[in-house]
């Protein structure tokens, strides 16, 4: 597929064409996968005619961390990392979801495995994206043969170039045997998480997902997940160790990252979930989701970073208080999904916590259009 000839990259530390962008053959990330990057999403909000980054931040700090693993030395801040991202998708002209790939890597052309000794490079490249799973109905999943990566083998925390071969092994293994994703365990047996997603499962009123420590990465969307449904719908939350069994009598399952966003689970190894259909805590999670995303809930606007100037003599407005203080039971019925405004989606693996990153830069006053309110909170 040809490369949109207007779509503008940084790479080697300047802006260029998309198209122009090239690494030579020999390229040691290339050549032995030492690299490692981040997926970031953009969603474009109509009525305010803004693109908003979702927890930017918060995925830049994973991608130093990553980078620190790999010992790759970057030569940019977060703050200098974000903003190099709005000035791609500004010299881009991009006004509707977009998908963000900054990605750091070993670029001595040389042959030898190491990490050590070598010289690092930069890209970011933003392009519009569309769903990069099917979140609209509820997927057939399938347990993997392939065991996910340990910890003390190739890092599950890092987002590593290299590791994503465990993640395509699944996945293609998946969908050749007709399911749409695949589900992996740790090689203790428990459940760690899918291809490229965190998986949430809900079983008697409370959400469940595996710790950090079953070797999953640190999903910047299954914090935000687990913020929301505590905070927001009432659920409570549970990292512990998940059994596979314990799959096939879930209530509900959930596969979240950025990529994903929030994907419900229909069924696993043939078995239903529940009724098989999209559960209701799934439908009411992916509405607010999508507005908290979007820049609509004035609670969780600092997760949302605008890429261009507000339009002129607009005016920032106090933001407006939570409303609808009623919680819900964990399984009250939602309506409408909340993504359905025709600007497309994006792709990638990913996912932070409500925190205050203490940078500015990424702090602003968003015009909250959809506060939380009962049609996310109470039983329909």
């Amino acid at each position: 597929m040809a490369i949109d000839p207007s779509l503008v990259c940084f790479f080697k530390g300047e802006y260029t064409p998309l198209a122009d962008a090239k690494v030579g053959i020999l390229t040691h990330g290339f050549s032995y996968g030492t690299g490692c990057f981040e997926g970031i999403r953009g969603y474009y909000n109509e009525d305010q005619q803004q693109l908003y980054l979702f927890r930017l931040q918060d995925h830049y700090t994973r991608f130093h961390q990553s980078a620190r693993i790999l010992l790759i030395d970057l030569p940019y801040s977060v703050d200098e990392l974000c903003e190099i991202t709005r000035e791609c998708i500004r010299r881009s002209d991009l006004h509707s979801d977009v998908y963000v790939r900054p990605s750091a890597y070993k670029s001595s052309e040389v042959i030898g495995v190491r990490l050590h000794n070598l010289d690092d490079d930069l890209y970011v490249t933003v392009q519009p994206f569309g769903n990069y799973i099917d979140i609209d109905r509820p997927l057939r999943v399938g347990v993997s043969s392939w065991r996910r990566i340990d910890d003390n083998m190739v890092p599950a925390r890092a987002k590593t170039t290299g590791s994503y071969i465990n993640s395509a092994l699944a996945k293609s293994e998946a969908q050749l045997n007709g399911f749409d994703e695949a589900i992996m365990l740790t090689h203790d047996g428990h459940v760690s998480e899918g291809s490229a997603e965190n998986l949430f499962m809900l079983r008697k009123g409370t959400l469940y997902t595996p710790p950090v420590t079953e070797n999953l990465l640190e999903g910047i969307t299954r914090e935000t997940i687990i913020t929301l449904v505590r905070e927001e719908l009432g659920v409570p939350v549970v990292e512990r160790v998940i059994d596979r069994t314990e799959l096939y009598v879930a209530d509900e399952l959930l596969l979240c990252g950025t990529g994903a966003q929030i994907a419900p689970v229909g069924s696993v190894d043939h078995r239903p979930v529940g009724n098989g259909q999209i559960g209701e805590l799934g439908r009411r999670l992916q509405q607010l989701y999508f507005d908290v995303v979007r820049g609509k809930v004035a609670k969780y606007a600092h997760w949302c970073s605008p890429v261009y100037a507000p339009a002129a003599g607009a005016r920032p407005e106090e933001p407006a208080p939570v409303v609808g203080t009623t919680r819900g039971n964990g399984h009250a019925n939602g309506h409408g999904n909340g993504h359905g405004n025709g600007n497309g989606h994006g792709n990638g693996h990913a996912d932070g916590e409500a925190t205050d990153t203490g940078h500015d830069i990424d702090r602003v006053p968003v015009v909250p259009t959809v506060p939380i309110t009962a049609t996310h909170l109470r039983h329909k």
